[in-house]
């Protein structure tokens, strides 16, 4: 069942086995605002289990790009289109948040996120291979996020 992301009333719904699910919620609707207010879009996310296909192509991008593979527990997905960009998010249990924003045409933005929930410690498949910077939110706290551009076709 999918679940509209409510920036405003902050809610863990989905992410209630994070043990960090009060910040894991707040980077959620971090980002739900963030479209909201840019593009008017509302976010919305559906249970991994659901959105296996979602799950499937932001492992697929991590492994053919970066030979990464994340030991998380997947719990929430979503993909959209909106301006001019086909994005893919998925929220882990651990506290992490991985997005591939992918330009729909030839030559845009096309790069792979991490955003970490205040409070959780950097996975280690990412510690030695990326420096994260850090940010500042009403709704999620401290942010630490870093990226790295995608080179392949998706």
């Amino acid at each position: 069942m999918s679940y509209v992301v409510d920036f405003v009333n902050v809610s863990t719904v989905g992410l209630e086995s994070s043990p960090v699910a009060d910040a894991l919620a707040g980077l959620r609707a971090n980002e739900a605002r963030y479209w909201s207010s840019k593009y008017g879009h509302t976010f919305t996310t559906e249970p991994a289990a659901e959105a296996s296909d979602i799950v499937a192509y932001v492992t697929r991008v991590l492994a053919e790009e970066r030979q990464l593979v994340i030991a998380s527990t997947p719990l929430e997905a979503t993909q959209f289109e909106v301006g001019g960009l086909r994005m893919a998010y998925v929220f882990y249990e651990t506290g992490l948040a991985i997005n591939v924003m992918y330009a729909i045409e030839d030559g845009g933005k096309r790069a792979v996120g991490f955003k970490l929930s205040d409070g959780m410690d950097v996975p280690e498949e990412l510690a030695s291979r990326f420096k994260f910077a850090t940010q500042k939110s009403k709704l999620a706290g401290t942010i630490r996020g870093s990226f790295f551009v995608i080179k392949g076709e998706y």
